[in-house]
């Protein structure tokens, strides 16, 4: 699953920010605003127990240009932490690449007391219909997504909310339901998105997306 740069930068055009007197660095400085998040990700032993392992870490910077009363403009980079697992799952007679579990960190991107985060004020389910399509699995394109419930975990010392999602998907010409779980947060100047894909018959995988979510720790080491 890679959360590309099209997909966080099309979240938000250019943006404006209040001249102050606590922010003429912003104006004045010559090089770009950078910002760097923490990577979240679950713990080692809760991926052993459930079976995931890990498809791919990586950070990746992403740019836009902000303009300031006057019009001036800067440029603002920051890096963004990617953390994918996926399972082996036994469906339909076969062993296939079914479930996935991704973290997700976008630094919060505060200047002169704004966040630039163009993501930080999507619902769940606009972050969930923007990353669709970069979810990996062995079965087709998830369509008709529908929300079913919200209901709460303990994540990271604190209550969170999760919504669960079902869609349809094809498989060699069967279509099949997925569950989908996501939630978002912030959480030490980061915002956290942790999404979890499965087919719905998998009931296990239900359990062990939410004990992945409990168990994510954030910062942690690269």
């Amino acid at each position: 699953m890679t959360f590309s740069r099209r997909s966080v930068l099309a979240a938000g055009a250019t943006g404006s920010l209040a001249l102050t007197a606590g922010c003429l660095d912003v104006v004045l400085g010559n090089g770009p605003l950078e910002f760097d998040a923490d990577r979240v990700a679950p713990s080692e032993d809760a991926l052993a127990a459930a079976g995931y392992l890990e498809s791919g870490v990586s950070d990746e910077t992403i740019e836009r240009t902000v303009e300031l009363p006057g019009g001036v403009e800067r440029e603002v980079r920051a890096t963004i932490w990617q953390s994918i697992y996926t399972k082996n799952v036994d469906y339909a007679g076969q062993t296939r690449e079914g479930a996935a579990f991704a973290g997700v960190s976008i630094p919060d991107m505060q200047v002169a007391g704004r966040s630039l985060n163009p993501l930080g004020e999507l619902s769940n389910k606009e972050l969930l219909e923007r990353f669709l399509g970069e979810i990996p699995s062995d079965h087709g394109e998830i369509t008709d997504l529908t929300h079913q419930e919200s209901f709460g975990l303990e994540i990271l010392g604190d209550g969170r909310t999760v919504d669960l999602f079902v869609g349809t998907s094809d498989l060699e010409g069967e279509t099949i339901d997925i569950e989908l779980k996501l939630t978002s947060f912030d959480h030490e100047g980061d915002l956290l998105v942790l999404l979890g894909t499965y087919p719905k018959l998998l009931t296990a995988e239900s359990a062990n997306v939410e004990e992945l979510m409990e168990s994510a720790e954030h910062p942690i080491s690269s």
